[in-house]
């Protein structure tokens, strides 16, 4: 066995690197990954010739095909596998400038490949090609989520649809991203919305969807060059797939109407979004950076009376002609729906019959409060009404200022109801407090911020008594047993992560204690 440190020239087969631009070219990967995975083939056979204990490695020249293969062994100071290592001194019999961590390099004899070691070096070509043909195909899809592609249907398998993309990659509509009750058949072009792309086990996995709202959106971007050229912007999209869809649209340009252009000449620019989503119903809607506005918008074709918003709730009450309910609500709530998805609110829908009968219930109710609270009679009551007051705590902490300028009130008047709705206030809260006691809710639930004595004694009556009973609940139980309109989703994650707070200090608390170092006692002597 000839002893070298650089390795020389066995045998040569220039033929290798016409294969590689063949592979590489067909496969559509790099040449070098093709010459990389010859070399491990080569370096595999070489292992079993040779012996898997032996450190073998196999390089192809670039320009000439030149195979060279060397045994590989580690220059250390001791050794812990003689098969790859050895020491400086016997390094330094071969060569007397060794160095610890240098290789020595072993040139090796070329090797015969036979029928099993040929078909071991090909199942190594095959596997290491495809792994970077998959490497490939990630890298290039995983960049286009968000685009729509066009392809062939290959196959159809359960329900899901395995496309052709060409370039040998492979996407699926799995069931519940095609639109309802459309078919596909093999040799079909179709285009999708790719929603997502992962690396996994068997190759890429590219998903591809056709009710996703996005795949709309993009369709139009095609059809409509202002959406394209950056005039016009889709702010909102909400689709009910294969039936109905609203989106809304806004130009930065004051002389383009953002509704007529994706509408086109004659309808010509929608239709043919529409044809492509099988016939789904599209109302192309004007954003409004107006909340309210924009929700009358997005309920037509209903018209809409009135509105009324709840921003700390997010919900908005529309108030509609007793004939346009339906028209409103749509085909199993289908338009509020959309309506709803499109603009981010919780719609609530009254006629304006509901909404009369409403207002005075709220009015009767309200003066109701003022009559036994304050002890004065109805017109008063129903005057503080009609002037906005719903709550006796508004009566009592208002500027005397304001009560007094409502007409015939004086100051005098206004005096005696802000100290009577004072003394209400106080009875009650002492009258609550001492439910609160007497249901077991803890002092330190109590002292939570965001939780009034009311809230306090609904709780308690459900079973909430103490910080951990809270921490324990999820925010609808929490709302559930406060009233929806008390609080908003935000406001009772925040009160359970106040009541949770304690939890995280006693963690620290212990993890502070076990680390602590421990003191040993001395005995005096």
């Amino acid at each position: 066995m000839n002893t070298k440190t650089e390795t020389t020239t066995m045998f040569t087969h220039p033929e290798l690197l016409l294969v590689a631009d063949t592979v590489a070219r067909e496969k559509g990967i790099d040449r070098e990954e093709v010459i990389d995975a010859m070399e491990q083939a080569i370096q595999k056979a070489g292992r079993s010739k040779y012996g898997h204990e032996h450190d073998i490695r196999a390089t192809i020249d670039r320009k000439s095909g030149e195979i060279q293969l060397a045994r590989y062994m580690e220059v250390v100071d001791e050794v812990e596998n003689e098969a790859t290592q050895l020491t400086i001194d016997a390094a330094r019999r071969r060569k007397p400038d060794a160095e610890v961590g240098e290789f020595l390099v072993d040139t090796l004899p070329p090797i015969d490949f036979g029928r099993i070691a040929a078909q071991t070096a090909k199942q190594v070509i095959v596997q290491k090609v495809r792994e970077a043909e998959r490497a490939r195909q990630y890298k290039e899809f995983k960049d286009r989520v968000g685009e729509v592609v066009n392809g062939m249907v290959k196959r159809v398998e359960f329900g899901n649809v395995i496309v052709d993309l060409g370039g040998r990659a492979e996407g699926i509509i799995r069931r519940d991203e095609s639109i309802p009750r459309e078919h596909f058949s093999n040799g079909d072009r179709v285009r999708a919305f790719i929603y997502d792309v992962r690396e996994e086990q068997r190759g890429p996995q590219i998903f591809l969807s056709r009710n996703h709202p996005q795949f709309m959106a993009k369709l139009f971007t095609q059809e409509v060059p202002e959406i394209y050229d950056g005039i016009i912007e889709i702010k909102a999209v909400a689709r009910d797939p294969g039936s109905r869809a609203k989106i809304a649209v806004l130009s930065s340009d004051s002389g383009i109407d953002p509704v007529g252009a994706c509408v086109g000449m004659r309808g010509s620019r929608v239709q043919a979004v529409v044809a492509e989503l099988q016939g789904e119903k599209i109302d192309i809607i004007q954003w409004s950076q107006d909340p309210a506005t924009f929700i009358v918008n997005a309920l037509a074709p209903a018209e809409v009376t009135k509105v009324v918003l709840d921003e700390e709730a997010n919900r908005i009450e529309v108030v509609v002609p007793d004939e346009q309910l339906s028209l409103a609500i749509g085909r199993r709530g289908q338009n509020v729906r959309l309506a709803s998805q499109l603009t981010g609110w919780d719609i609530d829908i009254l006629t304006e019959a509901e909404e009369s009968e409403r207002r005075t219930e709220e009015f009767r109710s309200r003066s109701q409060l003022f009559l036994e609270a304050l002890d004065v009679d109805e017109v008063i009551a129903q005057l503080l009404v009609t002037e906005g007051f719903s709550t006796v705590e508004e009566v009592a902490f208002v500027p005397l200022e304001e009560l007094s300028s409502i007409e015939g009130f004086d100051e005098d008047v206004a005096t005696e109801l802000r100290e009577r709705a004072r003394h209400y206030l106080e009875v009650r809260e002492t009258e609550l407090t001492e439910r609160r006691k007497a249901a077991g809710v803890t002092d330190e639930l109590a002292a939570l911020e965001g939780l009034n004595a009311e809230m306090l004694v609904a709780l308690g009556e459900a079973g909430v008594k103490t910080l951990d009973d809270l921490g324990d609940l999820a925010s609808d139980e929490l709302i559930e047993i406060v009233g929806e309109r008390a609080m908003s989703v935000d406001t009772a994650n925040g009160i359970i992560m106040a009541a949770r707070a304690h939890w995280f200090d006693d963690d620290e608390e212990t993890a502070g204690a076990a680390s602590a170092p421990v003191e040993e006692e001395v005995a005096p002597q």
